[in-house]
């Protein structure tokens, strides 16, 4: 089984929309991310189809989350875009990139844990798979 990766140096770094990835920071304390890539099936189906469904391909999309520990101020600003790179290891081709809008922000506190805060996002545009 040598083709699964540890989670461990995965990581969370942005770089301002436009930006080189020369000027990109870690977003500090995340721990984990989502990404969620979707195709919309648009249905084909007449009656020369002989009741089978048929389909073509739609509009596709991106959107997904992050979260961790609070370290420091909130490093990204809901309703700005950025180049954002969901690192899967410490390998640079092993990554999620496009640009996002930031959607949420959400914090969260008890007594008895630690801080944490939590991002939304949605795709615009292209999505460059790992390869």
């Amino acid at each position: 089984m040598a083709g699964q990766i540890a989670g461990k140096s995965g990581n969370v770094y942005t770089t301002t929309a436009g930006g080189t990835a020369t000027g990109a920071v870690i977003v500090a304390g995340m721990k984990s991310w989502t990404i969620d890539y979707t195709l919309d099936a648009l249905d084909t189906t007449d009656f020369a189809d002989s009741g089978l469904r048929t389909y073509i391909a739609g509009l596709s999309g991106w959107s997904g989350s992050f979260e961790g520990f609070k370290d420091g101020a909130p490093g990204l600003v809901p309703g700005t875009s950025y180049v954002l790179h969901l690192r899967e290891s410490a390998t640079t081709t092993e990554q999620y990139s496009g640009t996002v809008i930031i959607t949420g922000l959400h914090g969260s506190a008890s007594v008895d844990g630690v801080v944490t805060q939590s991002y939304d996002f949605m795709g615009s545009g292209t999505l460059t798979p790992p390869s």
